[in-house]
């Protein structure tokens, strides 16, 4: 697994990243905006958005004297492939118990 995609799942790894990726999804934020949905303070909601920057799952603009958040769904495509790979192994693995099960059965 290559660094960017340690650093996704690093920011995916927590609950509240996950819920800013969801509030993103929708529709561009200044870290102010992201803050008013969460009980925490605006610094932290930043090192939050940091550590999403740095996963390469958000891309971050400065407007004037705002940063503007935004979600990079490019930035997903890595985390989103590993989870592929591994529901075609699951698949796989249960259609070959299945298989097994019903052989059993006749």
């Amino acid at each position: 697994m290559t660094e960017p995609e340690q650093l996704g799942f690093r920011a995916l790894a927590d609950p509240t990243r996950r819920s800013i990726l969801r509030l993103l999804a929708s529709q561009d934020m200044t870290i102010a905006e992201v803050a008013e949905n969460f009980d925490m303070t605006r610094a932290a909601v930043k090192k939050h958005l940091t550590i999403l920057d740095q996963g390469n799952l958000i891309s971050v603009e400065t407007d004037g004297r705002s940063r503007v958040n935004r979600l990079n769904p490019i930035g997903l495509k890595g985390v989103f492939d590993w989870f592929t790979y591994f529901d075609a192994f699951w698949d796989s693995r249960l259609d070959t118990l299945k298989s097994e099960i019903e052989k059993d059965r006749q």
